[in-house]
């Protein structure tokens, strides 16, 4: 579709981690990237001195509790272990959904990069564990943990899907829409316009949605 509409030849790179496409993408191996919300941009610009900007929206794809113990919160028992990934930006937003849905109270002000140490409230004396974002679906299987908070992009790759099988999830008014990021040097180039022309297409969405069960929410 991008080189029949946008004579685009787009290679697709895949990435194992988080921290690989911004560094190389600032590195000039990628042109754009798209994996990641603001918030987490600007956490890597900061710690990275990266010279990446967003040149557009893509999409949603809302972080939900899942378990293979309980099916209802209603269920969670006092001093379960709930898993959530360790990466700064993606830590907070889930503890603010567990603060959203009750289990948990933050500190007050404590915006979009609360951390464990934040919690001023937790009547069920619930334990928080960090772990990395592509273990959390192996979790689910780890007798200790009793529910796991887990992106779309993971929770689909084992058959997960926030609306079929979330306990609780994100809202689509999440500030965390996921990004097109190019370089500060590159963000204009008429490859990358026609790029994010193409993937805030029709085409693109109806995808995405197939890729990831009706998990994709349309951020543009």
């Amino acid at each position: 579709m991008a080189k029949e509409k946008y004579g685009l030849d787009v290679e697709l790179v895949t990435f194992n981690d988080y921290v690989l496409p911004n560094e190389a993408l600032s590195k000039g191996d990628i042109d754009v990237n798209a994996f990641q919300h603001k918030p987490y941009l600007d956490q890597q610009i900061k710690d990275r001195g990266y010279k990446l900007v967003s040149v557009g929206n893509t999409f949603v794809y809302p972080i939900a509790g899942y378990s293979k113990k309980i099916k209802s919160l209603d269920e969670l028992q006092p001093g379960s272990q709930i898993a959530v990934p360790n990466d700064p930006t993606n830590l907070g937003r889930s503890l603010l959904l567990l603060q959203q849905v009750g289990l948990i109270k933050l500190k007050d002000g404590v915006g979009l990069l609360p951390t464990s140490l934040d919690i001023v409230e937790n009547p069920k004396n619930l334990k928080i564990v960090e772990l990395e974002a592509p273990q959390l679906p192996r979790s689910l299987d780890d007798a200790q943990i009793a529910l796991a908070v887990i992106n779309t992009t993971y929770a689909s790759q084992i058959g997960l899907t926030p609306a079929k099988d979330g306990i609780f999830v994100e809202g689509k008014e999440s500030p965390y829409v996921n990004l097109i990021v190019a370089r500060e040097d590159n963000k204009d180039a008429e490859n990358v316009k026609k790029f994010v022309q193409a993937y805030q297409s029709d085409e693109v969405y109806e995808a995405a949605n197939k890729i990831f069960n009706g998990g994709a929410v349309k951020g543009w």
